[in-house]
């Protein structure tokens, strides 16, 4: 991991050097996702087949992002950190290893739970799914998915509360590795639809596993031992009794966003071929929001616990201010450029094999609505752990419920009207609703989000990225007029990648001609990490 790099933007110390790297291994990870997602539209499509698929791993997923990756993480990082800083590795670890006693029992139980139910589970969230028995027998092959996750997640809360990003950002890779292998040998062997989504499962459960194993060598070197122990002084301790406070006020909060994802879900699966849609799209929209928005919140969490153990409020709101302004200056002008070049982009990374014109055509318009609400996940990815942090659970639960409502309500009146589209269009207006009530929230509980600059500099990132989209779209354009029209990669690569590099030129020129410093901050950091490189490689070795 490279020394830490510290950025004075206002005071505002976000270490842009370390977000830089984290967002380097996580885009390792998404590219890699998105060759998974390449790999499973030539083998399957967008049809009653994928939408199976989809629909079955959504069941295990969802679990993983409420008891998981979502609630686990948020309540035990700071009280991990909090442990770790005032009493020391080892009461940290012996939390460590209660928790994961825990989840062998629980979490093990809703598994075998989820394989006796997985018929009525189907039958409940996708009552309009074509192929519900199929969903079935899927889901009970992926349900061990959650068990391996939620192990992960607990290694990976222990390395970031630790400082140590590296192996956590690179061990969703391996779970691409895992499902591409298996997506290749399905290929190689030119299987059937139906056979190929089973086959694609079991590839979902070595995925798990390799995630989970890429973490243990890291925290066996930071001394981390396993010990299954979970007797009457383990469960007395104050970190866990805080844990699954925090985690109660947490899944609370964060089952809005699984109620959003059910609606979803149910409203998709009358029209064939649509949760399939919505699901690449959003995949699409996550890349920005897992390379730029998940490092920087990751970095900016791990900061804003350790400075809340220390009581040290100034340098938690310098650190918000700092990630949100960072937030701004890469997300907005990612939701612009895959707003404006939405067909072109999905015509690249999907139209192969049996994944047709008129799946890009449609994924193109649920690509557009995911990103309207690119920039507010990004701020409630950042704003909500911070809230944990500082033992305010009650506040994410709010705007999440509120955010929930918003969704339900939408679906509801835009789906007769716009289909699966109202479905994105929904969902984008309810991280808008989180956001803005989570920003509310801390400025009226501080009085401040991190100095001042917030709203100026969001003013001038708007500016540069309408430059972007006026460039990119020109360019595009012109493309059209000027290329073969029939369809062939030369010409899907020209058409995907000529206008997104034009857009991003336009957008770098715009930042410095509008003088916003988050352009100079990573410029700097990168300067200084190459420095580094240098001067590693230059040195006499021993």
């Amino acid at each position: 991991m490279p020394d830490e790099i510290t950025v004075q933007a206002s005071a505002a110390p976000v270490r842009v050097g370390r977000a830089v790297w984290l967002s380097a291994a996580t885009m390792a990870s998404r590219v890699l996702g998105l060759v998974r997602d390449q790999l499973f539209a030539i083998l399957v499509g967008a049809n009653r087949f994928s939408d199976a698929f989809v629909v079955a791993f959504r069941i295990p997923n969802l679990l993983r992002d409420l008891f998981a990756e979502g609630a686990l993480s948020s309540a035990f990082v700071p009280t991990f950190a909090d442990a770790h800083r005032n009493r020391g590795p080892g009461a940290a670890y012996r939390l460590g290893n209660a928790i994961v006693a825990v989840l062998l029992v629980v979490v093990g139980a809703i598994t075998l739970l989820g394989v006796a139910l997985a018929g009525p589970l189907v039958r409940g969230i996708a009552p309009g799914l074509e192929e519900p028995a199929l969903a079935a027998t899927l889901t009970r092959i992926m349900m061990p998915f959650l068990l391996l996750v939620s192990l992960s997640a607990v290694a990976m809360g222990m390395l970031n509360a630790q400082q140590r990003f590296t192996a956590p950002a690179l061990a969703p890779a391996l779970f691409n590795v895992g499902a591409i292998a298996v997506g290749l040998g399905l290929w190689a062997a030119g299987l059937p639809r139906e056979q190929a989504v089973i086959g694609w499962s079991f590839g979902t459960i070595l995925g798990g596993a390799l995630q989970l194993a890429a973490q243990l060598p890291s925290l066996r070197a930071l001394g981390w031992r396993p010990r299954l122990v979970l007797d009457r002084a383990v469960r007395s301790d104050p970190g866990i009794r805080r844990i699954f406070r925090l985690m109660a006020a947490a899944v609370v909060g964060l089952s809005a966003t699984q109620v959003n994802i059910l609606v979803n879900t149910y409203f998709a699966s009358h029209t064939e071929g649509a949760n399939t849609w919505l699901q690449m799209a959003f995949r699409l929209m996550q890349l920005p929001l897992g390379v730029f928005g998940v490092a920087i919140a990751t970095v900016a969490g791990a900061g804003v616990a350790q400075r809340a153990a220390a009581r040290d409020m100034a340098a938690v709101n310098a650190t918000l201010g700092s990630a949100l302004r960072l937030v701004a200056f890469l997300n907005v002008p990612s939701a612009v450029g895959l707003a404006v070049l939405a067909r072109p982009i999905i015509s690249l990374i999907y139209e192969h094999g049996r994944f047709g014109a008129a799946d890009t055509d449609a994924t193109g318009q649920a690509l557009l609505c995911y990103a309207l609400g690119l920039y507010a996940y990004s701020g409630v990815k950042v704003l909500a752990p911070a809230f944990y942090a500082v033992d305010h659970a009650r506040v994410p639960v709010i705007g999440s419920i509120l955010g929930m409502i918003s969704n339900v309500a939408l679906n509801a009146a835009l789906y007769p009207l716009l289909g699966y589209r109202g479905v994105a269009l929904g969902t984008s207006v309810a991280a808008g609703v989180n956001y803005v009530v989570l920003a509310w929230a801390w400025r009226r509980r501080e009085g401040t989000l991190g100095g001042k600059g917030l709203v100026v500099q969001l003013c001038k990132v708007l500016a540069a990225s309408a430059v972007l989209a006026l460039v990119a779209w020109t360019v595009q354009r012109a493309l059209v007029q000027v290329l073969p029209a029939h369809k062939s990669l030369p010409r899907q690569l020209v058409l995907g990648l000529v206008p997104v590099l034009a857009g991003a030129a336009a957008y770098l020129a715009a930042a410095w001609a509008l003088r916003i410093a988050e352009l100079g901050e990573l410029l700097g950091a990168l300067r200084r990490r190459r420095g580094r490189a240098r001067a590693g490689a230059s040195a006499p070795r021993p």
